[in-house]
């Protein structure tokens, strides 16, 4: 087995410095549910400060994942190529580890 360096040419190194932040995937995931308003993603993630939502909201249009529209945010083309990344780990999670 070769093992390739965590660098900036490792696309799998390189999309989890993205996405591998705590809470990251779970705006993501919210966004790609329909939750569009601060408040509402807020709501939906139970224990998320203000704070952190809003960096990571930051971070993800900063990235081109999420873009603002009017008082909401939606994803991006490149935010929607996550979804089957997130429906892996849904259905990852259901099998291996909710009993």
């Amino acid at each position: 087995m070769v093992l390739v360096p965590a660098t900036d040419t490792c696309p799998v190194s390189s999309t989890a410095e993205i996405v591998g932040g705590k809470w990251t995937l779970l705006v993501i995931r919210d966004l790609a549910e329909g939750c569009c308003r601060f408040c509402d993603i807020e709501r939906s993630l139970e224990g998320i400060s203000p704070r952190t939502l809003s960096l990571r909201l930051k971070t993800l249009e900063e990235e081109g994942i999420v873009q603002r529209r009017g008082a909401g945010y939606e994803l991006t083309g490149k935010g929607e190529a996550l979804a089957p990344l997130i429906e892996c780990m849904r259905e990852y999670g259901a099998k291996y580890l909710c009993s």
